[in-house]
C-alpha cells in the first residue's frame, strides 16, 4: 500500500447529519450545515484504531441524550456506532451560542474592534469544543485537530434553535 492509498483509507468520503430530533430548521441553518459537511467531508483524518478499511461515512446524531457517531463503510455496512456523553459539551454549547448570536447582531451596529474580539472568543469557544471532542474520541476515532473541529461544527448544528 502507498502513501495515497493511506491517505485514501484514513478519511471520511460522506456525513450525514440526522437532525430529525432536533426538529425542522430554517433554509440559513440547512445551508450552514450542508457548507460544515463539505468542508468536512473535503478535507479530514478520520481513521478507526486497529482498523484498515476506510476510507468511511459517518451519520452524527442525537441519541437519548447522547452524541451518536455511526461510523460505516461508503457502501452503507456498520462498522462501530460510538455514544458519547453530551455533559461535557453543554458548557460551551451554551456560551457558543450565546456569543454566535451576540456575534450575528453585532455586525450590523458593532465598530470592527468589537466584531473581531467577538469573533475571537467564538473562535476559541469553538476550539475549545473541539478539544473536548478530541479527548472523548481518544482510542475510539482517530482525527487531527481541524478534524475534530469541523466535527464540532455538526455537534454544534444539531443543538442550534436559532
Amino acid at each position: 500500500m502507498d502513501a495515497t492509498d493511506e491517505i485514501d483509507r484514513r478519511r471520511l468520503v460522506a456525513v450525514v447529519l440526522d437532525d430529525a430530533a432536533t426538529g425542522q430548521v430554517g433554509v440559513e441553518q440547512q445551508h450552514e450545515r450542508q457548507i460544515a459537511i463539505y468542508d468536512l467531508v473535503e478535507e479530514n483524518v478520520f481513521g478507526l484504531p486497529g482498523r484498515d478499511d476506510g476510507p468511511y461515512a459517518l451519520m452524527i446524531a442525537l441519541h437519548e441524550s447522547r452524541l451518536a457517531l455511526d461510523v460505516r463503510t461508503t457502501d452503507g455496512a456498520s462498522i462501530v456506532t460510538h455514544l458519547l456523553s453530551l455533559t461535557p459539551f453543554r458548557r460551551i454549547l451554551k456560551d457558543y451560542f450565546l456569543i454566535c448570536e451576540s456575534y450575528y447582531a453585532a455586525i450590523r451596529t458593532a465598530t470592527p474592534a468589537q466584531i473581531e474580539a467577538m469573533d475571537f472568543n467564538r473562535r476559541a469557544l469553538h476550539d475549545d469544543g473541539a478539544r473536548i471532542l478530541e479527548e472523548r474520541l481518544a482510542g475510539k476515532i482517530e482525527t487531527d485537530f481541524d478534524t475534530a473541529r469541523r466535527l464540532f461544527t455538526l455537534v454544534a448544528a444539531l443543538h442550534w434553535r436559532g
